[in-house]
């Protein structure tokens, strides 16, 4: 969310007794791009424990950065307590989660966990680039693959209004991606002296056409821009769609690489039956 408003709707529910293709289901009949399956663990001392499964229309996604947030606002608001501190365990590893109350929102936030870096390939780069249909002159240099749980392309362009009237391909992206095991493709504005800046996903191989907001996207940028000494971004998204939402990612070095902080803002509306 962004002020009170927007944000990418995600279903949240507790786990069940279902097969992957209902729960593949789920965001169709919801009306979501996501949806993420919460299990508390039983018998666990301290700090409370949950496991967390992520799905869109397309499959199960190893890791889901504004899904993680949805659920981290969703059990902490049933558990009736903030902050609320709790262990998530998912297929893309074991992390921490944070949760406080921030008027009539919670504020989310959790470690993602490292993020491995490197240069695209001329292959990378020729599929890519042109499915993305950036204007002529506005590309930036500094594209990545990055990778937390599944490759996905970072694309720098020059100015806010080159990324806002951006128009993919998105057939030929979706078949760039699927011939690269690519989750998509995170285009970015370049970010203001204060870390500052806007984003736009697109990932057509998780049948996701325009993701509203992408937090473990950021996070990858956020491993990227730390090698520039830049150590907090703020990252708006879902303008293109109506749904603005923003990210934030804070980033501190350490002898193992960078340490990100991935928040946002939730609501957690009030339960609806699953048609």
């Amino acid at each position: 969310m962004r002020d009170g408003r927007g944000g990418s709707p995600t279903a949240v529910m507790d786990e069940a007794p279902m097969s992957d293709h209902e729960r593949r289901r789920v965001p169709t009949v919801m009306g979501t791009s996501h949806a993420v399956f919460v299990s508390m663990h039983v018998n666990r001392p301290g700090r409370p424990a949950a496991s967390l499964r992520f799905f869109t229309a397309e499959g199960e996604l190893p890791a889901c950065g504004h899904g993680t947030i949805a659920a981290l606002a969703y059990l902490a608001q049933r558990a009736g307590r903030v902050p609320y501190r709790p262990t998530l365990h998912a297929a893309g590893g074991i992390f921490t989660g944070w949760a406080i109350r921030e008027k009539k929102y919670i504020h989310a936030s959790f470690d993602p966990g490292p993020v491995d870096l490197r240069e695209p390939t001329a292959i990378e780069r020729d599929l890519v680039l042109p499915a993305l249909g950036v204007p002529s002159g506005t590309l930036a240099p500094g594209a990545r693959v990055a990778s937390l749980g599944r490759s996905r392309m970072l694309v720098p362009v020059a100015t806010q209004s080159a990324l806002a009237t951006l128009a993919p391909d998105h057939e030929r992206l979706r078949a760039a991606c699927d011939r690269l095991n690519f989750l998509g493709c995170y285009v970015y504005s370049m970010p203001t002296p204060v870390g500052r800046l806007a984003a736009r996903m697109f990932a057509p191989s998780i049948g996701v056409m325009e993701d509203i907001a992408n937090a473990n996207s950021t996070a990858c940028l956020a491993a990227h821009l730390a090698g520039q000494n830049i150590t907090h971004i703020t990252v708006d998204m879902g303008d293109a769609l109506g749904r603005p939402a923003t990210i934030t990612a804070t980033t501190r070095h350490s002898p193992s690489g960078p340490l990100i902080r991935l928040g946002g803002a939730a609501e957690v509306a009030p339960s609806v039956p699953l048609p």
